[in-house]
């Protein structure tokens, strides 16, 4: 497929996105990073009628895009505790039939999970090519973002948790060094076997926790979570926003909720132009 025929499918499935999701009368929207976002906002543009709304971008290239189309950004730490996002739009580098997506081939994955996790709900735009069964099948890596003082402890854990060769980000221009996020970290690629889902480890096809080699999404990620030195894990994984919310309804706000990671729906811009829309089954 041709790089013109790619564009044209992330338009295609940018606008179905924001036609059923985007409502005129939200306040706040979060707007996350890459190239599809760019299409987004093109969107979003064409139907905002209230000057008000306040765009919270992922990192600086999210912001300049909010910008450049005369929409109004507003940092994530100058929300309001109490403000919900009404919704975030975000694209992938891959998502599972589960809706698990792996984020941060473009550096970018600490504020785009601050951004889903303060949102109602979460919608991923993507184009076909990143619509698989099963996370890690034809995206090579996990992008983990490290603090660079950890870089080698991190690893040497990750070899342990059974990646075969994790490597640091070096920029385009190697002679620059790492590459360097939005928080001044360091990326590392672990890559790994193909993830399981849940109900791949119910039909007993691994034991999902490293011991036998296979790794289900959510114990990868809590597993590479809790190593020191990572602020955080390119897998988005366990809860959507409407789940998250009702768990915290329930719970009467006396529990910390991590949840919003997983978005409600996944709209994949095909080759032949139509939008293939995956939910939650």
């Amino acid at each position: 497929m041709t790089d013109a025929l790619i564009e044209s499918a992330k338009r295609a499935a940018a606008r179905q996105a924001v036609a059923d999701h985007f409502d005129p009368r939200a306040t706040h929207v979060g707007i996350g990073s890459g190239t599809t976002i760019v299409y987004v906002v093109e969107a979003i543009k064409e139907v905002a009628t209230d000057p008000t709304i306040r765009f919270v971008p992922t990192g600086y290239q999210s912001r300049q895009v909010i910008i450049q189309a005369g929409l109004t950004p507003l940092a994530f730490d100058s929300l309001p505790p109490e403000v919900i996002l009404d919704i975030a739009f975000d694209g992938a580098d891959e998502v599972d039939q589960d809706l698990n997506c792996i984020k941060g081939g473009g550096a970018c994955l600490f504020q785009e999970k601050l951004v889903a996790e303060r949102a109602r709900k979460f919608v991923c735009v993507a184009d076909y090519r990143k619509k698989q069964d099963r996370l890690l099948t034809k995206w090579p890596t996990i992008p983990i973002e490290v603090a660079p003082i950890a870089v080698p402890t991190v690893l040497a854990d990750l070899r342990i948790l059974g990646s075969p060769n994790p490597k640091l980000r070096t920029t385009l221009l190697e002679k620059s060094g790492p590459l360097k996020t939005d928080q001044d970290f360091f990326i590392i690629d672990a890559p790994f076997p193909s993830l399981l889902i849940a109900a791949d480890v119910a039909a007993g096809k691994g034991k999902g926790d490293g011991s036998d080699g296979t790794w289900e999404v959510n114990r990868l990620a809590t597993a590479i979570k809790e190593l020191t030195g990572v602020l955080e894990v390119g897998i988005f994984s366990g809860l959507n926003g409407i789940e998250a919310e009702a768990i915290r309804q329930k719970e009467g706000g006396k529990t910390v909720v991590t949840g919003g990671q997983v978005p409600v729906a996944v709209y994949f811009g095909m080759q032949d132009g139509s939008v293939e829309v995956r939910v939650k089954e």
